[in-house]
Protein backbone atom coordinates (compact mmCIF):
# COMPACT_ATOMS: atom_id res chain seq x y z
CA UNK A 1 0.00 0.00 0.00
CA UNK A 2 1.40 2.98 -1.11
CA UNK A 3 -0.35 6.34 0.72
CA UNK A 4 0.62 10.07 1.34
CA UNK A 5 1.63 11.12 5.00
CA UNK A 6 1.34 14.15 6.58
CA UNK A 7 4.63 15.38 7.29
CA UNK A 8 5.68 16.13 10.60
CA UNK A 9 5.40 19.55 11.99
CA UNK A 10 7.79 21.39 14.66
CA UNK A 11 10.79 22.71 14.84
CA UNK A 12 11.26 26.72 13.92
CA UNK A 13 12.30 26.87 9.94
CA UNK A 14 10.34 24.66 7.56
CA UNK A 15 11.43 22.51 5.57
CA UNK A 16 14.18 22.64 2.42
CA UNK A 17 11.80 21.56 0.10
CA UNK A 18 8.81 24.45 1.23
CA UNK A 19 11.55 27.23 0.70
CA UNK A 20 12.52 25.73 -2.72
CA UNK A 21 8.91 25.56 -3.51
CA UNK A 22 8.18 29.44 -2.21
CA UNK A 23 10.94 30.29 -4.46
CA UNK A 24 10.25 28.01 -7.22
CA UNK A 25 6.56 30.04 -7.07
CA UNK A 26 8.23 33.76 -6.99
CA UNK A 27 10.42 32.98 -10.00
CA UNK A 28 7.72 31.52 -12.00
CA UNK A 29 5.80 34.66 -11.68
CA UNK A 30 8.80 36.90 -12.23
CA UNK A 31 8.39 38.30 -8.57
CA UNK A 32 11.37 39.54 -7.11
CA UNK A 33 13.54 37.23 -5.02
CA UNK A 34 15.15 39.22 -1.59
CA UNK A 35 17.19 36.19 -0.10
CA UNK A 36 17.05 38.96 3.30
CA UNK A 37 13.91 38.97 3.18
CA UNK A 38 12.83 35.33 2.73
CA UNK A 39 15.24 34.27 5.22
CA UNK A 40 13.12 36.41 7.80
CA UNK A 41 10.19 34.86 6.28
CA UNK A 42 11.37 31.00 6.62
CA UNK A 43 13.43 32.13 9.94
CA UNK A 44 16.68 31.04 8.09
CA UNK A 45 20.21 33.31 7.24
CA UNK A 46 19.69 34.55 4.00
CA UNK A 47 22.72 32.45 3.29
CA UNK A 48 20.35 29.40 4.00
CA UNK A 49 18.09 31.11 0.74
CA UNK A 50 21.25 31.16 -1.24
CA UNK A 51 22.32 27.90 -0.96
CA UNK A 52 18.72 26.90 -2.14
CA UNK A 53 19.06 28.91 -5.07
CA UNK A 54 22.40 27.15 -5.70
CA UNK A 55 20.39 23.70 -5.07
CA UNK A 56 17.82 24.44 -7.63
CA UNK A 57 20.09 25.17 -10.16
CA UNK A 58 23.53 22.87 -10.05
CA UNK A 59 21.23 19.89 -8.96
CA UNK A 60 17.95 20.15 -9.76
CA UNK A 61 19.00 21.60 -12.87
CA UNK A 62 16.62 24.85 -13.40
CA UNK A 63 18.07 27.66 -15.32
CA UNK A 64 18.30 30.33 -12.79
CA UNK A 65 20.50 33.42 -12.86
CA UNK A 66 20.82 36.37 -10.98
CA UNK A 67 19.63 39.67 -12.63
CA UNK A 68 21.89 42.81 -11.60
CA UNK A 69 19.71 45.30 -13.29
CA UNK A 70 16.69 44.27 -10.99
CA UNK A 71 18.54 42.92 -8.26
CA UNK A 72 16.85 39.44 -8.05
CA UNK A 73 16.95 36.45 -10.07
CA UNK A 74 14.84 34.79 -12.62
CA UNK A 75 14.50 32.06 -14.89
CA UNK A 76 16.21 32.35 -18.16
CA UNK A 77 13.23 29.94 -20.09
CA UNK A 78 10.36 28.44 -19.35
CA UNK A 79 9.55 26.29 -16.74
CA UNK A 80 7.19 23.75 -16.83
CA UNK A 81 6.68 22.09 -12.65
CA UNK A 82 9.18 22.09 -9.91
CA UNK A 83 11.13 18.78 -10.16
CA UNK A 84 10.57 17.29 -6.88
CA UNK A 85 7.30 17.61 -5.97
CA UNK A 86 4.91 17.39 -9.11
CA UNK A 87 4.54 13.55 -8.92
CA UNK A 88 0.75 12.13 -10.37
CA UNK A 89 -0.75 8.53 -9.37
CA UNK A 90 0.11 7.30 -13.13
CA UNK A 91 3.99 8.67 -12.61
CA UNK A 92 4.10 6.67 -9.21
CA UNK A 93 2.40 3.21 -11.24
CA UNK A 94 5.02 4.00 -13.43
CA UNK A 95 7.76 3.93 -10.44
CA UNK A 96 5.68 0.80 -9.51
CA UNK A 97 7.27 -0.89 -12.97
CA UNK A 98 10.70 0.44 -12.83
CA UNK A 99 10.66 -1.35 -9.17
CA UNK A 100 9.41 -4.86 -10.53
CA UNK A 101 12.35 -3.96 -13.31
CA UNK A 102 15.04 -3.50 -10.58
CA UNK A 103 14.24 -6.72 -8.67
CA UNK A 104 17.38 -8.19 -9.33
CA UNK A 105 18.77 -5.80 -6.31
CA UNK A 106 16.23 -7.13 -3.79
CA UNK A 107 18.10 -8.82 -0.50
CA UNK A 108 20.99 -6.18 -1.46
CA UNK A 109 21.64 -2.82 0.17
CA UNK A 110 19.97 -0.93 -2.42
CA UNK A 111 16.61 -2.47 -1.65
CA UNK A 112 16.16 -0.40 1.43
CA UNK A 113 17.59 2.76 -0.81
CA UNK A 114 14.93 1.77 -2.94
CA UNK A 115 12.27 1.90 -0.81
CA UNK A 116 13.34 4.76 1.08
CA UNK A 117 13.15 7.17 -2.35
CA UNK A 118 10.02 5.57 -3.04
CA UNK A 119 8.44 6.91 0.30
CA UNK A 120 10.07 9.90 -0.26
CA UNK A 121 8.49 10.43 -3.77
CA UNK A 122 4.99 9.36 -2.74
CA UNK A 123 5.14 11.94 0.51
CA UNK A 124 5.58 15.00 -1.80
CA UNK A 125 2.60 14.43 -3.19
CA UNK A 126 -0.37 17.68 -2.36
CA UNK A 127 -3.17 15.16 -2.60
CA UNK A 128 -3.28 11.91 -1.10
CA UNK A 129 -2.94 9.18 -3.34
CA UNK A 130 -3.63 5.32 -1.72
CA UNK A 131 -3.72 2.14 -3.71
CA UNK A 132 -2.73 -1.17 -3.32
CA UNK A 133 0.47 -2.03 -5.24
CA UNK A 134 -0.25 -6.03 -4.47
CA UNK A 135 -3.25 -5.75 -6.59
CA UNK A 136 -1.03 -5.12 -9.41
CA UNK A 137 1.98 -7.26 -8.38
CA UNK A 138 0.83 -10.50 -10.66
CA UNK A 139 0.45 -8.74 -13.30
CA UNK A 140 3.46 -7.69 -14.52
CA UNK A 141 6.71 -9.49 -14.39
CA UNK A 142 10.50 -8.81 -16.76
CA UNK A 143 12.69 -10.99 -17.56
CA UNK A 144 16.70 -10.02 -17.91
CA UNK A 145 19.43 -11.62 -19.88
CA UNK A 146 22.86 -10.79 -19.10
CA UNK A 147 22.50 -8.62 -16.11
CA UNK A 148 25.27 -6.24 -15.54
CA UNK A 149 27.59 -7.79 -12.83
CA UNK A 150 28.89 -4.40 -11.66
CA UNK A 151 29.49 -4.07 -7.62
CA UNK A 152 27.15 -2.19 -5.71
CA UNK A 153 29.47 -0.63 -3.60
CA UNK A 154 31.18 0.74 -6.84
CA UNK A 155 28.23 2.13 -7.92
CA UNK A 156 27.38 3.88 -4.41
CA UNK A 157 30.84 4.99 -4.72
CA UNK A 158 30.98 6.45 -8.26
CA UNK A 159 27.24 8.44 -7.16
CA UNK A 160 28.48 9.46 -4.28
CA UNK A 161 31.27 11.53 -6.09
CA UNK A 162 28.92 12.52 -8.95
CA UNK A 163 26.61 14.29 -6.68
CA UNK A 164 29.48 15.25 -4.82
CA UNK A 165 31.88 16.56 -7.73
CA UNK A 166 35.01 14.09 -6.62
CA UNK A 167 37.79 13.13 -8.73
CA UNK A 168 37.95 9.01 -8.51
CA UNK A 169 40.88 6.76 -8.69
CA UNK A 170 40.06 3.14 -9.77
CA UNK A 171 42.32 0.57 -11.89
CA UNK A 172 40.77 -0.12 -14.97
CA UNK A 173 41.32 -3.18 -17.51
CA UNK A 174 40.13 -1.94 -21.34
CA UNK A 175 38.82 -4.83 -23.60
CA UNK A 176 42.05 -4.74 -25.85
CA UNK A 177 44.85 -4.03 -22.65
CA UNK A 178 46.96 -6.79 -21.56
CA UNK A 179 46.36 -5.54 -18.49
CA UNK A 180 44.74 -3.10 -16.44
CA UNK A 181 45.60 0.83 -16.26
CA UNK A 182 45.01 3.50 -13.51
CA UNK A 183 43.01 5.90 -14.28
CA UNK A 184 42.07 9.51 -12.66
CA UNK A 185 38.57 10.58 -13.87
CA UNK A 186 36.02 13.38 -13.36
CA UNK A 187 33.17 11.18 -12.60
CA UNK A 188 29.73 13.22 -14.91
CA UNK A 189 27.43 10.83 -15.48
CA UNK A 190 26.09 6.80 -14.81
CA UNK A 191 24.12 5.60 -17.14
CA UNK A 192 22.43 1.98 -17.74
CA UNK A 193 22.58 0.55 -21.37
CA UNK A 194 20.97 -2.82 -22.24
CA UNK A 195 20.78 -3.90 -18.98
CA UNK A 196 24.85 -3.00 -17.88
CA UNK A 197 26.50 0.07 -16.54
CA UNK A 198 28.46 2.90 -17.72
CA UNK A 199 30.19 5.59 -16.01
CA UNK A 200 30.94 8.67 -18.36
CA UNK A 201 33.81 10.86 -16.96
CA UNK A 202 36.31 13.44 -18.10
CA UNK A 203 39.81 12.17 -18.35
CA UNK A 204 41.99 14.90 -17.58
CA UNK A 205 45.18 13.01 -18.97
CA UNK A 206 43.27 11.86 -22.19
CA UNK A 207 41.58 15.80 -22.59
CA UNK A 208 38.37 13.88 -23.28
CA UNK A 209 34.99 12.40 -22.14
CA UNK A 210 35.67 8.46 -22.17
CA UNK A 211 33.00 5.76 -20.84
CA UNK A 212 33.32 2.94 -18.31
CA UNK A 213 32.02 -0.35 -17.86
CA UNK A 214 31.72 -0.61 -13.96
CA UNK A 215 32.79 -4.52 -13.95
CA UNK A 216 35.79 -3.72 -15.15
CA UNK A 217 36.24 -1.15 -12.87
CA UNK A 218 38.45 -2.06 -9.92
CA UNK A 219 38.79 -0.63 -5.80
CA UNK A 220 37.92 3.02 -7.00
CA UNK A 221 38.70 5.48 -4.21
CA UNK A 222 37.49 9.29 -3.78
CA UNK A 223 40.43 11.79 -4.13
CA UNK A 224 39.13 14.12 -1.96
CA UNK A 225 39.84 16.85 -5.15
CA UNK A 226 36.59 18.87 -6.05
CA UNK A 227 36.04 19.66 -10.10
CA UNK A 228 33.94 21.75 -11.65
CA UNK A 229 31.19 19.87 -14.45
CA UNK A 230 30.30 22.27 -17.28
CA UNK A 231 27.18 23.40 -17.37
CA UNK A 232 26.93 22.24 -21.20
CA UNK A 233 27.58 18.49 -20.27
CA UNK A 234 24.37 16.26 -22.03
CA UNK A 235 24.74 12.64 -21.15
CA UNK A 236 22.22 12.43 -23.38
CA UNK A 237 24.34 14.35 -26.49
CA UNK A 238 27.09 11.86 -25.18
CA UNK A 239 25.51 8.79 -25.79
CA UNK A 240 23.36 9.81 -29.32
CA UNK A 241 26.05 9.12 -31.67
CA UNK A 242 26.84 5.84 -30.40
CA UNK A 243 24.37 2.74 -30.61
CA UNK A 244 24.84 1.04 -27.68
CA UNK A 245 27.08 3.53 -25.18
CA UNK A 246 30.31 3.86 -27.29
CA UNK A 247 29.42 6.98 -29.30
CA UNK A 248 32.84 7.54 -31.04
CA UNK A 249 33.52 11.11 -33.32
CA UNK A 250 33.03 9.70 -36.75
CA UNK A 251 29.81 10.56 -38.88
CA UNK A 252 28.79 6.69 -40.61
CA UNK A 253 25.86 6.70 -42.67
CA UNK A 254 24.27 3.16 -42.11
CA UNK A 255 22.19 1.43 -44.02
CA UNK A 256 20.93 -2.53 -43.73
CA UNK A 257 18.42 -4.16 -45.73
CA UNK A 258 16.43 -7.27 -43.41
CA UNK A 259 14.26 -9.64 -45.20
CA UNK A 260 10.58 -9.94 -44.29
CA UNK A 261 11.04 -12.39 -41.44
CA UNK A 262 13.42 -9.46 -39.41
CA UNK A 263 11.34 -6.81 -40.85
CA UNK A 264 8.25 -7.52 -38.95
CA UNK A 265 10.65 -8.01 -35.61
CA UNK A 266 12.80 -4.54 -36.56
CA UNK A 267 9.62 -2.50 -37.07
CA UNK A 268 8.30 -3.32 -33.18
CA UNK A 269 11.14 -1.38 -31.54
CA UNK A 270 13.15 2.09 -31.98
CA UNK A 271 16.84 1.22 -32.04
CA UNK A 272 18.09 4.38 -32.27
CA UNK A 273 17.35 7.90 -32.23
CA UNK A 274 18.69 8.41 -35.59
CA UNK A 275 16.86 5.66 -37.55
CA UNK A 276 14.74 5.79 -40.42
CA UNK A 277 12.83 3.16 -42.01
CA UNK A 278 12.24 2.74 -45.94
CA UNK A 279 9.93 0.30 -46.90
CA UNK A 280 10.50 -2.86 -49.37
CA UNK A 281 8.93 -5.02 -51.92
CA UNK A 282 8.01 -8.47 -49.96
CA UNK A 283 7.57 -7.05 -46.79
CA UNK A 284 11.47 -6.22 -46.37
CA UNK A 285 12.69 -2.84 -45.36
CA UNK A 286 15.97 -0.96 -45.19
CA UNK A 287 17.13 0.44 -42.07
CA UNK A 288 19.43 3.38 -41.95
CA UNK A 289 21.33 5.18 -38.95
CA UNK A 290 23.59 7.87 -38.86
CA UNK A 291 26.11 6.61 -36.12
CA UNK A 292 29.43 7.72 -34.68
CA UNK A 293 31.32 4.30 -34.26
CA UNK A 294 30.30 1.18 -35.78
CA UNK A 295 31.73 -1.75 -33.72
CA UNK A 296 28.38 -2.20 -31.61
CA UNK A 297 26.35 -2.20 -34.19
CA UNK A 298 28.68 -4.00 -36.33
CA UNK A 299 27.95 -6.80 -33.07
CA UNK A 300 24.06 -6.12 -33.49
CA UNK A 301 23.99 -7.06 -37.02
CA UNK A 302 25.38 -10.23 -36.52
CA UNK A 303 23.01 -11.33 -34.20
CA UNK A 304 20.77 -11.06 -37.31
CA UNK A 305 22.43 -14.33 -39.29
CA UNK A 306 21.60 -14.15 -42.57
CA UNK A 307 18.52 -12.12 -41.92
CA UNK A 308 20.67 -8.93 -42.21
CA UNK A 309 22.87 -7.50 -45.53
CA UNK A 310 25.12 -4.35 -44.31
CA UNK A 311 24.78 -1.89 -47.27
CA UNK A 312 26.59 0.97 -46.71
CA UNK A 313 29.00 1.77 -45.49
CA UNK A 314 31.33 -0.48 -47.11
CA UNK A 315 34.01 -0.23 -44.21
CA UNK A 316 31.23 -2.00 -42.33
CA UNK A 317 30.46 -4.67 -44.52
CA UNK A 318 33.59 -5.67 -45.56
CA UNK A 319 34.24 -5.96 -41.61
CA UNK A 320 30.96 -7.82 -41.41
CA UNK A 321 32.18 -10.58 -43.73
CA UNK A 322 35.36 -10.64 -42.49
CA UNK A 323 33.84 -11.60 -38.66
CA UNK A 324 32.02 -14.16 -41.03
CA UNK A 325 34.74 -15.77 -42.43
CA UNK A 326 36.73 -15.78 -39.04
CA UNK A 327 33.77 -17.76 -37.88
CA UNK A 328 33.21 -20.27 -40.15
CA UNK A 329 36.88 -21.25 -39.94
CA UNK A 330 36.42 -21.86 -36.09
CA UNK A 331 33.87 -24.63 -36.72
CA UNK A 332 35.69 -26.71 -39.82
Amino acid sequence: MIKKVSPRTGGHSRPPLERMQRLHDLLMNERPVNCQQLGREFEVSYKTIQRDLDFMRDRLNLPIEYDPARYTFRYTEPVEAFPLLQVSEGEILALFVAQKVLAQYRGTPFEKTLGSAFQKLTGSLKEEVSFDLGEWGSDYSFRVTGASAADLETFRLLARAIVQRQQVSFSYQPLRAQAPETRDVHPYHLANVDNAWYLLAHDPQRGQIRTFALPRIRTPKLSGKSFDRPRGFSAEKELKGGFGVFAGKGKHEVRIHFDSFAARLVRERDWHPTQKIRELKNGSLELRLTLGALEEIERWILSWGDHAKVLSPPSLAQSVKKRIQTMLKSYR
